[in-house]
């Protein structure tokens, strides 16, 4: 009886995956793990993988596998994982933010094998009194470099980002498509350099969503001779940046700018280190053409 009942349960399991690849059109599978340990978990990493019908996510809670299958046109491995971190879950490809894994409910957070381990505390000793205590110690090496990192930023993987897309920014004033491309393939550099896991965690959650935009926004403007088509694809790019640089801390003013003549007076904005408005999108066709809308990071 246990022999039928086993070939009867792989029998539905071939069954389910069939009929998914059915639905799915352009069918891809993946395996990767994910975390979690309670049927609730099951509910919420397979609710967050699905997309209508071009996702779906079987999650085994004893191994911790999830079977991923997606229409390869639509959407990507990648894609329907950070959506399940998002919601709290780490796997091989993504970290949970630390706040959201915080927000589940205790029968629901897991082991976090795959997070860095924070530094481990100096050793305790014990005095003469027999009270343990710990060693006294100089900070005074830490404390300045915790002052010198406050006036540079909190991240300074995100304060290269920046300054990289400036530098684009300012090839994009002068009207040279040539530099423009060279500068935006050192951001894409930049975005490559960027370790999520270091972020704090309303940066984290941000960079999730925006990370993908801002490596193909940058590798349109690298690839593309045409400034007007890299001037398209910078103003989606700086929409993407203010998101993050919103919820980030650099040592000096951002400013964020706007122009309203861009794409058929539909406008367009741009972040700038500069107060004083060099518009990306004309140059100096009309170089001081829109205004500060917003000051980031005062």
């Amino acid at each position: 009886m246990k022999s039928i009942s086993l070939i009867g349960m792989v029998s539905l399991v071939l069954l389910t995956n069939v009929t998914i690849h059915a639905q799915i059109k352009n069918a891809k599978t993946a395996t990767v793990k994910v975390f979690g340990n309670t049927p609730a978990a099951k509910a919420v990493i397979e609710g967050e993988g699905k997309s209508g019908k071009s996702a779906q996510v079987e999650w085994d809670r004893e191994t911790n596998m999830a079977t991923i299958t997606y229409d390869a046109s639509k959407t990507n491995a990648d894609e329907i994982l950070k959506r399940i971190a998002l919601a709290g879950f780490d796997n091989e490809k993504f970290l949970a933010p630390d706040d959201v894994y915080a927000q589940l409910p205790k029968a629901d957070q897991y082991a976090r094998t795959l997070k860095p381990k924070a530094e481990s505390q100096p050793m305790k000793v014990i005095s003469q009194d027999g009270q343990r205590s710990m060693p006294a110690a100089d900070h005074s090496a830490h404390q300045a470099a915790a002052e010198t990192d406050a006036g540079k930023g909190k991240d300074t993987q995100l304060t290269n980002l920046l300054n990289q897309y400036f530098a684009l920014k300012d090839a994009l004033v002068k009207t040279d498509a040539s530099a423009a491309a060279n500068k935006a393939a050192l951001l894409q550099e930049a975005v490559k350099a960027v370790n999520m896991n270091k972020l704090a965690p309303a940066e984290h959650t941000v960079w999730m969503k925006v990370m993908d935009n801002l490596t193909t926004d940058a590798a349109a403007i690298t690839k593309s001779k045409d400034v007007t088509k890299q001037r398209v694809a910078f103003a989606s790019l700086s929409l993407k940046l203010y998101e993050l640089a919103k919820v980030s801390s650099f040592g000096s003013p951002v400013y964020y700018q706007h122009c309203p003549m861009f794409n058929d007076g539909k406008g367009a904005n741009w972040l700038s280190k500069e107060k004083a408005v060099k518009n990306p999108f004309y140059g100096s066709q009309m170089i001081t053409c829109g205004s500060t809308v917003e000051t980031l990071n005062k």
